[in-house]
């Protein structure tokens, strides 16, 4: 490791120590007591308070000379109960999903790019697809990838396509205007196909799971080999997985429908 790499691990250890300094009993701190707790020098413990200050993760107390933990601390825990949330109800359902059609089904969210895979529920086939739990794989060659991208805001959206969309298989689509066109119909539509593109012989559906808002926070799919889920079977599989997601997404809080 580099010296300058070396540096900024310390750096960031260093301030989650410092987070890790507050709690029930020492809710406000000022930078002499916050450094004695960790054992850094005052100016250090400054300079990295400042720094939490200024992204939000420490705020300045009533008397503006302590510290106390920031609300962009509590926006994160919200986004893992969320997550926690999504999986929980969702689990139970993907098996009895499963179960009923035969192939596996998967949750996955958007995570810088690429889908990240939450759960996975594997049929009893010989025949194992790539996806696992805590995976990432390519946005623009997924179906899940599909459903997330086309509710995202366009900026967003337009941001992941920006790049070099890589072919996989001779089925990737590489031209970005032809995924945007995808995207179109997936929002009319309802649903999204990955047709081999991700994994020669794998084909996939996937659809939509909202928050409370109606915000499209995840992506349910089901995938198994071409040749037992075909083309013909995609809608009554897509209208199968509606109803499940959209059950998942009322628990959720949401009041539409699927």
């Amino acid at each position: 490791m580099s010296e300058t790499s070396s540096a900024n691990v310390r750096a960031v250890e260093r301030a989650l120590q410092i987070l890790a300094c507050f709690d029930d009993e020492h809710a406000e701190r000022g930078i002499s007591d916050i450094a004695q707790a960790v054992g850094l020098h005052k100016a250090t413990t400054h300079r990295i308070v400042t720094t939490l200050l200024s992204f939000g993760y420490i705020e300045r107390a009533e008397d503006g000379l302590r510290y106390r933990l920031g609300l962009r601390l509590a926006d994160l825990g919200y986004k893992v109960i969320r997550r926690m949330d999504l999986r929980r109800e969702s689990q139970p359902l993907m098996v009895d999903l499963t179960r009923r059609l035969g192939e596996t089904s998967d949750l996955c969210v958007y995570d810088r790019g690429q889908v990240l895979y939450l759960e996975v529920v594997r049929a009893n086939h010989a025949l194992t697809i790539a996806a696992a739990v805590g995976r990432s794989m390519p946005v623009h060659a997924t179906a899940s990838g599909k459903v997330l991208l086309a509710h995202m805001p366009e900026q967003e959206r337009e941001a992941a396509l920006g790049g070099v969309l890589v072919e996989y298989t001779p089925h990737t689509v590489t031209n970005p205007e032809t995924l945007r066109r995808q995207l179109d119909l997936v929002r009319t539509q309802g649903y999204a196909v990955d047709d081999e593109e991700f994994e020669a012989g794998i084909r996939a559906v996937s659809v939509p799971v909202r928050n409370r808002e109606g915000a499209v926070i995840a992506a349910m799919s089901i995938a198994g080999p071409a040749s037992r889920l075909t083309r013909e079977r995609v809608p009554e599989t897509a209208k199968e997985l509606s109803a499940t997601a959209g059950t998942v997404s009322r628990r959720l809080g949401w009041a539409g429908s699927a």
